[in-house]
C-alpha cells in the first residue's frame, strides 16, 4: 500500500499561516486523529488539534478534507492551516510522524504522485518546476503557460491525429480488398496528412529555449585589453563585480554575473582582453576562454576594432566616450563612467533579448521537449516519404512512442528522480 506522506507546504516559519498537507490512504485517519473529526468534504472547518499520544492541545486551526481522486495528487488529501510559528509547526509534524503509516514527504513527492496518478503530465511538471524557480516576470509567465498545460494540449492534439493516421494506415494494409475501405487514393491521402502533421510539429521547434529563459541571455563583453569591458560590466550589473584597473590584462579569466534588467534575466560575461601577442601562459588560457565565451554568446558587445568584429550580429560599442582621444570611433558611443549612451545600450539589449525569449502568452521548451519534437517530426517525415505502407506504419508506431516520451508515459526512473529531486519538500 502507498505510504501516506505529510509536509509543510507553505513558506518556512515564522509566518502568519502554516499549511501542512497530508496525502495518501491514511490522510482521513490522520485528520480524525488530530482534529477529532473529518469535516464535510471541501469545506473548511475550525478544530482544536490535539496530540493523539496524550491528548495535549497543539493548535486551533482550519482543517480541510479533500477526498480523492479529485485532488492535486489524485489521492485522499487533508490540509491543516495552523498558526505559522516554528513551535506549532514542529509539534504538529511530530504528532503526525507518530501515527502509523505516515512519514515525511521527500522533495517533490506530492508532485510526483500527481504525475503518477495522471493529474499532471511531464511537461506540466517541468513548467511547475520552472514556476517555482522563476525570478523574473517573463520567466513566471512562460512557466505558468507550460504548467497550465498549453504545450501538453498541443501534444495531445498531435497524438489524436497520429492515432487516426495509424488506424487509416493499418486499414489500408489489412483490409485493402474490402468494400468498406476508402478508395485507392488512401495512400496519397495518408501521406499528405502525415506531412501536414509533420509541418505542424516543426513549427514548435522555433519556440524559445527554456534554458535561455531560466539561465539568462548570455551577453559577452569582449575586445582588446583596457577597452573598458570591466567598467561597463560593473555599470550594467549595478555593482563592482569586476576589478577595474589601468593595467593591461587585469581580467585574466571569465567573470560571469547574473542580472535582471527590465524584467529580463541576463548573464553578463567579462572576458580577458584579446590581442595578438600573449604575455604568459595564464593570459593565453584566459584568451582561449574568452573565445569560447564568444562562441556560446547570445549577444556580443564588441569593444574593439570594427575590422575584428567576431560576428556579424555583434554590437559594436565605442566605450570610454568621455575620453577625448576616443571621439571619432564608430559604434554605439557610451561612457560607463558618466552614463552617456547607457540607456541606448540597455534598450538595444532588451530589443535583442525580446527576439530570443517567449512573447506574451508563449511558452519556452526545454531541450528534452525540443529533442522529442524534432524526433517526432523525423519519424513523421520518414512515414510520409515511404511508398511501402508497412514501413510507414512502423514509423508511425515510433512516432507514438516519441509522444509517450514527451508526456512522460515512457520516461525512465533516473530522469524522473533527477527532476523531482529539484522540488522543495512541500511540493
Amino acid at each position: 500500500m502507498t505510504d501516506t506522506i505529510f509536509a509543510l507546504s507553505s513558506g518556512a516559519p515564522p509566518a502568519g499561516i502554516a499549511v501542512i498537507r497530508i496525502s495518501g490512504p491514511r490522510a482521513g485517519a490522520a485528520l480524525e486523529a488530530l482534529a477529532g473529526r473529518i469535516p464535510a468534504a471541501r469545506r473548511a472547518g475550525l478544530a482544536l488539534l490535539t496530540d493523539p499520544r496524550d491528548g495535549a492541545p497543539l493548535d486551533r486551526a482550519l482543517v480541510l478534507w479533500l477526498p480523492g481522486p479529485g485532488t492535486v495528487t489524485g489521492e485522499d488529501l487533508a490540509e491543516l492551516h495552523c498558526h505559522g510559528g516554528r513551535a506549532v509547526v514542529t509539534a504538529v509534524e511530530d504528532a503526525l510522524g507518530s501515527l502509523p503509516g505516515l512519514r515525511r514527504a521527500e522533495p517533490g513527492e506530492f508532485t510526483r504522485r500527481a504525475f503518477v496518478n495522471g493529474r499532471m503530465d511531464l511537461n506540466a511538471v517541468e513548467g511547475l518546476s520552472d514556476l517555482l524557480a522563476a525570478e523574473t516576470q517573463q520567466q513566471r509567465r512562460a512557466a505558468l503557460m507550460m504548467a497550465e498545460g498549453h504545450f501538453s494540449r498541443r501534444v495531445e492534439a498531435w497524438r489524436e491525429a497520429l492515432l487516426r493516421l495509424s488506424a487509416m494506415t493499418e486499414a489500408a494494409l489489412d483490409f485493402s480488398d474490402e468494400d468498406d475501405v476508402p478508395d485507392a487514393g488512401i495512400e496519397a491521402r495518408i501521406s499528405s496528412e502525415i506531412l501536414t502533421l509533420a509541418r505542424d510539429v516543426a513549427t514548435i521547434l522555433t519556440a524559445p529555449s527554456a534554458e535561455r529563459l531560466r539561465d539568462g541571455i548570455r551577453v559577452v563583453l569582449a575586445g582588446p585589453p583596457n577597452a573598458g569591458k570591466s567598467t561597463l560590466l560593473n555599470h550594467l550589473v549595478g555593482r563592482e563585480a569586476a576589478i577595474v584597473s589601468d593595467i593591461a590584462g587585469t581580467t585574466r579569466d571569465r567573470i560571469e554575473v547574473p542580472a535582471a534588467i527590465g524584467g529580463v534575466a541576463f548573464l553578463f560575461t567579462d572576458t580577458a582582453g584579446l590581442r595578438d601577442e600573449v604575455g604568459d601562459a595564464i593570459e593565453a588560457i584566459g584568451m582561449d576562454r574568452a573565445r569560447m565565451a564568444l562562441d556560446a554568446a547570445d549577444i556580443i558587445l564588441w569593444l574593439g576594432d570594427p575590422a575584428d568584429l567576431p560576428r556579424e550580429d555583434a554590437i559594436l560599442v565605442a566605450a570610454q566616450a568621455d575620453l577625448r582621444d576616443r571621439d571619432d570611433r564608430p559604434g554605439l558611443r557610451l561612457s560607463a563612467r558618466t552614463g552617456q549612451g547607457m540607456e541606448r545600450l540597455v534598450a538595444t539589449l532588451l530589443e535583442r533579448a525580446a527576439r530570443l525569449l517567449p512573447g506574451e502568452g508563449d511558452y519556452a521548451l526545454h531541450r528534452r521537449q525540443r529533442d522529442g519534437a524534432a524526433l517526432l517530426e523525423q519519424h513523421l517525415r520518414a512515414a510520409a516519404g515511404r511508398d511501402d505502407l508497412l514501413i510507414a506504419a512502423e514509423e508511425l508506431r515510433q512516432a507514438r512512442n516519441t509522444i509517450d516520451a514527451l508526456t512522460g508515459q515512457a520516461s525512465t526512473e533516473d530522469m524522473l528522480d533527477h527532476l523531482f529531486a529539484g522540488f522543495c519538500i512541500g511540493k
